[in-house]
């Protein structure tokens, strides 16, 4: 007897009655892309005619290739929150994708939505199952998956330990560190450092990156901030293709532990000094990398005129969103145009040529403002005009003082948890941000900020350069004045919804403190409410992310 219910509960052992319930799961399939197969038309991408199907945190996924593996299908969901099962129908060429949560797969689903993802260069289709949740604990062949469930999901959640295998201190294996050696194979197109940057910085904080060539290969080292990160964006990017069918990325863990880099231009990078010169001409390596590599000290670019070339890809650029650069939508990855051509986002450094201006989604209508999206965007840039939606208030558009912010507002924001959901930024398709004409209905939307005082780098060579962070649990606070206590400033937060798990002055300038709150999400909330708060004395507190901990 094989029992199917609505959590797709499959309770029998034999093969035979195994392919009798995945036919039936099917049926129960309600969205289905019938038009698609009608044609067997694998090409044409399923977007209006799509039933509406309520959400749920179970995904089901078409058209994935035969020879796709769990880990790929896994990492297709990964950047939107935990996976928390998987079932592969490899002969029916589909996959059921279990979500921790519903917000998370419904995340999933709006992202994917203008811009199919891909598998190994093909594109897979993704809808919400009826199903509510996947038991698959009575199906065979299942050992393959938990097996990689409980793998990426541990490397995601920072706690890797692979069953059996000596893990060394901090729970890596023996070998793994925070610097990856990156080798770019079939350079049918220039890969550029930015092009690196954008794809290397969706699974972690990127600190260095140097590129150079060797036997005629285009390679790079880049560092991340934990060597979680690293082992993460190795697993889920090794063999993948930039573009299609093209610039293949084979990485490896490299045996340095760390990266000395001497200048900041296009093809080295050290992003957390702002102040290194660009070098005149081709930096060199640092003598202990050059013996690393056996290379002669110089790093040299694959093209001469690489900063200057624009590969003649289409890229998608539907409702303002750049082409996701996420693990299992690698085929292509499509970058932001900037990127291609070879524009370097530099913090501090005069604006480049670009759009200024991000499309901000998945908002919580209910709590955001204008004049929150200018404060937290403000950390990173300065923003110059915001507009939240009119008719769809989940929405909004950011404009900032050029494109060099937009890019690094948009690397340090997009995903991060804000009133309860998962913020997504994307380069928009507009140039500039249009304030409403004379007697056009609007609410308070629609903002100009390009002459508030709260602007952080109007001046050039501000310190404020120096300290831009991505967002963290403890957030640093100056502008204090003598007369507030440590109790006045922890009430003040926890006033917020914040819990204060620490604090600190800093011995030698009380103008200035440490707070960390229980979350990263209860930080960024924190500091859109409590920057620029007036404490008396004509002080307004001042509030940034901090990359100390207490």
């Amino acid at each position: 007897m094989c029992h199917l219910d609505g959590n797709c509960q499959l309770t029998n052992h034999s093969s035979e009655i195994l392919s009798t319930c995945n036919t039936r799961l099917e049926n129960k399939i309600n969205c289905s892309f019938s038009n698609i197969l009608a044609n067997g038309n694998d090409n044409k991408k399923f977007k209006g005619d799509r039933s509406p199907c309520s959400p749920s945190r179970v995904l089901h996924l078409r058209k994935i290739p035969n020879d796709v593996t769990e880990a790929e299908v896994i990492s297709l969901g990964l950047p939107f929150g935990k996976v928390t099962n998987l079932l592969m129908l490899k002969g029916k060429s589909q996959a059921f994708l279990e979500m921790a949560s519903e917000e998370a797969a419904v995340t999933m689903v709006n992202y994917y939505t203008p811009v199919t993802p891909h598998l190994r260069s093909q594109p897979v289709y993704i809808q919400y199952s009826n199903h509510r949740e996947l038991k698959t604990d009575n199906l065979p062949n299942q050992a393959r998956t938990q097996a990689a469930l409980q793998a990426v999901n541990a490397v995601q959640s920072g706690a890797l330990a692979l069953t059996g295998a000596p893990a060394t201190e901090g729970g890596l294996l023996p070998g793994q560190s925070s610097v990856l050696r990156i080798i770019v194979e079939n350079l049918f197109y220039p890969v550029t450092l930015e092009v690196l940057y954008q794809i290397f910085s969706k699974f972690g904080t990127v600190l260095k990156i140097i590129t150079f060539t060797k036997n005629n290969q285009f390679q790079a080292l880049l560092q991340y901030a934990d060597p979680m990160n690293a082992n993460y964006a190795k697993m889920a990017l090794d063999g993948q293709n930039i573009y299609n069918a093209c610039c293949t990325l084979r990485i490896d863990f490299s045996k340095l532990t760390s990266l000395n880099v001497k200048y900041n231009n296009d093809k080295s990078r050290d992003f957390t000094r702002l102040d290194l010169p660009s070098g005149d001409g081709q930096p060199s390596l640092d003598p202990n990398m050059a013996a690393a590599f056996g290379t002669p000290g110089i790093i040299s670019s694959p093209y001469a005129g690489a900063a200057g070339f624009a590969p003649a890809i289409g890229f998608h650029q539907a409702a303002g969103l750049s082409v996701p650069s996420l693990p299992g939508a690698l085929g292509p990855l499509a970058i932001t145009t900037s990127a291609v051509t070879g524009r370097m986002a530099i913090p501090g450094v005069a604006g480049v040529p670009g759009n200024s201006v991000l499309l901000v989604s998945n908002l919580n209508p209910d709590a955001i403002t204008p004049h929150g999206l200018f404060i937290l965007f403000g950390v990173y840039g300065d923003v110059h005009r915001v507009k939240i939606m009119f008719n769809k208030k989940e929405n909004a558009l950011v404009q900032m003082a050029d494109a060099t912010q937009a890019q690094l507002a948009m690397s340090h924001l997009n995903g991060q948890r804000l009133y309860g959901k998962v913020l997504r930024a994307t380069l928009s398709k507009h140039q500039t941000v249009q304030l409403p004409r004379e007697g056009q209905e609007d609410q308070g939307l629609t903002k100009d900020y390009s002459n508030s005082p709260l602007h952080r780098f109007k001046k050039p060579g501000s310190k404020n350069f120096l300290n831009i962070f991505p967002p963290s649990a403890t957030l640093h606070l100056s502008n204090i004045p003598p007369s507030v206590t440590v109790d006045d400033l922890k009430n003040l937060f926890a006033d917020t919804g914040c819990t204060v798990k620490a604090f600190k002055f800093f011995q030698k300038d009380r103008k200035m403190a440490l707070i960390q709150l229980g979350t990263v999400e209860e930080a960024i909330q924190a500091l859109i409410e409590l920057h620029n708060h007036d404490l008396g004395e004509n002080h307004h507190l001042r509030v940034s992310f901090s990359k100390s901990t207490i």
